[in-house]
């Protein structure tokens, strides 16, 4: 399953790590593309994620999770 976020406050390089690495310690993520450009977080995962989950994440990088991408 992926999913796609818009995500606020991404930058550069650095604002991409920081979310990468705190969304990848959800449990079941295979893999993280965050895109400072176009503010898109997608997630690719074994199964459904937990959208407040993926939020709680974003936020402790220091960045704001707006919403899932159509």
């Amino acid at each position: 399953m992926t999913v796609t976020y818009t995500v606020t406050g991404m930058s550069c390089g650095h604002c991409e790590s920081a979310v990468t690495k705190e969304v990848s310690t959800l449990p079941g993520v295979t893999d993280i593309q965050a895109d400072a450009k176009s503010g898109l977080l997608t997630i690719a995962a074994e199964g459904p994620l937990d959208d407040e989950a993926v939020r709680a994440a974003v936020d402790e990088a220091g960045y704001e999770l707006v919403g899932r991408t159509a």
